[in-house]
């Protein structure tokens, strides 16, 4: 421990027992799992540190927890979907102050639990918190939107957007607080209650904002729980009250959770799933843009995202000058712990480095060759990104999703190739293409869009900036999140409807001079 800097260091086991259920902030007496940090500092140490320990909650809290969200929502009549827009945004903005005041140690855990370099452990910290200060201002511009009145063919509407009921909401281990709140506070803001459990990897750093949550929200709004998500979900899942399931992680994981649903055609489904985002270098990309766009489209921590480049597509003219540029740049990454700022870090799953060995074996025994020199090399739980060519579509790493350091080229002659490999693929997320000739990128471009969700021109891909929409084709994604179209996939729209006489405009005249509804109002928060 005496190499890390002080402000970095955990010098205690965190023995975290608390969970928040209606409000209440329980302890929990049961069996604990161990939370392990892959971060292994000293030389001597064989075995991942034991970072803390969190509650294996059982099956009645789960159930406790959801009918604790029921009774909050209370089939819309509850005091959090009936609230005024300006209340619940007041509760969010208290949330998002007391969350700042817990930065340094959200941070710190960021970097223990997943291995995220200080920068972008950072960066995913203040990332969150301009993305719920957007989806605030965002939000005023949709109730502003819907503070008027429309009138067509005899009939008066006033339209706006009303919560959909109980989420579920599982989030990620490898944006454990920026992708899991990309979900959980849009769902809340809009009107909804929410049942949230943290990541297996990724979760302690959940433990500091269990007041903000609990002081912020009225009871029953938020419920956060801990433990397996198969001990927890499944009986949550199966009871049909919740009415949005809220994922991101793998479609299998999302295909299992529906399929437990009593009445899956009342599930809404907001998702984000896995992606196999191809890099396609043309003839006459610039090749130094390109190795540095791929440097960080690849292995940015560890290429353990989803929108990572996961494959590339090298055109013939340019393969020998790419492969040598890029082995190089590639080799001459350093590798350090979290708070060193290095691009590569260690690996938060225990197993992964196993599996990316195993990828790589499979390549390499049907013809790849590692080109980088340290490609593949493993050191503790660490493992140097390995490059591999040719690669063919009887190799695993061509069609899974490897979520870690190995990069699979393919080469091409023939644009045709990568489009129908795309074309043919389970995913559809994003592609970046890298070429300067605009007559031969135009119809390639008119091609891509309809293969995926985001075509990135010269440029790695990526999920920002937020207000964009984030989503995707085939197995990729359900639904859309940006900072305003999450907003409409955790809502729906709803409107009272009135014929156009004397007596209906009298009613309503009277309910909005009286400022007795919170949905018949002209008015709007500023």
């Amino acid at each position: 421990m005496n190499n890390i800097p002080k402000e970095y260091r955990i010098n205690n086991v965190i023995r975290h027992k608390e969970f928040l259920i209606n409000g209440e902030i329980d302890e929990w007496n049961g069996k604990m799992a161990d939370v392990f940090s892959t971060l292994l500092c000293d030389s001597n140490e064989k075995e991942p540190m034991l970072l803390g320990t969190t509650p294996l909650m059982s099956k009645n809290l789960a159930l406790k927890a959801l009918n604790s969200a029921s009774k909050a929502f209370k089939q819309g009549q509850g005091l959090w979907p009936t609230m005024k827009v300006y209340e619940r945004i007041n509760c969010m903005e208290k949330f998002v102050n007391m969350m700042v005041l817990k930065r340094d140690e959200v941070v710190k855990l960021l970097m223990w639990e997943i291995g995220k370099n200080l920068n972008d452990s950072q960066k995913e910290f203040d990332r969150t918190v301009d993305y719920i200060k957007d989806t605030i201002e965002e939000y005023k511009i949709i109730d502003r939107k819907g503070a008027n009145f429309q009138n067509s063919s005899g009939v008066r509407a006033l339209i706006r957007r009303g919560p959909l009921g109980v989420v579920l909401c599982l989030g990620p281990y490898n944006y454990p607080l920026n992708e899991t709140f990309a979900l959980l506070i849009p769902a809340i803001i809009m009107g909804n209650t929410t049942i949230f459990k943290p990541a297996k990897h990724g979760v302690l750093l959940i433990a500091p904002l269990l007041k903000a949550f609990k002081e912020s929200f009225p009871p029953g709004v938020v419920n956060i729980v801990f433990g397996r998500g198969r001990e927890l979900a499944t009986p949550i899942m199966e009871s049909g009250k919740v009415d949005v399931l809220a994922l991101i992680g793998h479609s299998s994981s999302a295909i299992s959770l529906q399929d437990l649903h009593p009445q899956k055609n009342r599930l809404r489904l907001v998702l984000g799933l896995e992606a196999k985002n191809p890099g396609i270098i043309l003839k006459d990309a610039d090749i130094d843009l390109t190795v540095n766009e791929c440097i960080s489209g690849t292995l940015s921590f560890n290429g353990q995202r989803c929108t990572a480049l996961k494959i590339l597509y090298v055109h013939e003219d340019i393969k020998e000058e790419f492969l040598n540029k890029f082995s190089k740049k590639v080799d001459e990454l350093k590798i350090g712990m979290p708070w060193d700022n290095t691009l590569l870090t260690p690996l938060p799953e225990p197993s992964k480095p196993s599996y990316i060995s195993d990828l790589i074996d499979d390549a390499t025994s049907l013809g790849a060759k590692i080109v980088n020199k340290k490609g593949g090399k493993k050191q503790k739980n660490f493992v140097f990104p390995a490059i591999l060519y040719p690669v063919t579509d009887k190799m695993k790493v061509y069609k899974e999703e490897q979520f870690g350091p190995v990069i699979p080229i393919v080469s091409f002659n023939d644009i045709s190739k990568p489009i129908d490999h795309m074309a043919s693929s389970n995913y559809g997320q994003q592609v970046s293409i890298f070429g300067k000739d605009a007559s031969v990128l135009a119809p390639i471009i008119d091609s891509l869009v309809n293969l995926v969700c985001r075509v990135n021109l010269n440029s790695s891909c990526q999920r920002g900036p937020d207000i964009y929409p984030f989503t995707g084709r085939k197995d990729s994604a359900v639904s859309t999140l940006s900072v305003h179209d999450a907003l409409r996939s955790f809502s729906i729209r709803t409107f009272v409807a009135s014929k156009d006489n004397e007596l209906n405009k009298s009613i309503l005249r009277d309910i909005i001079d009286s400022k007795k509804s919170s949905f018949i109002r002209t008015d709007y928060y500023l």
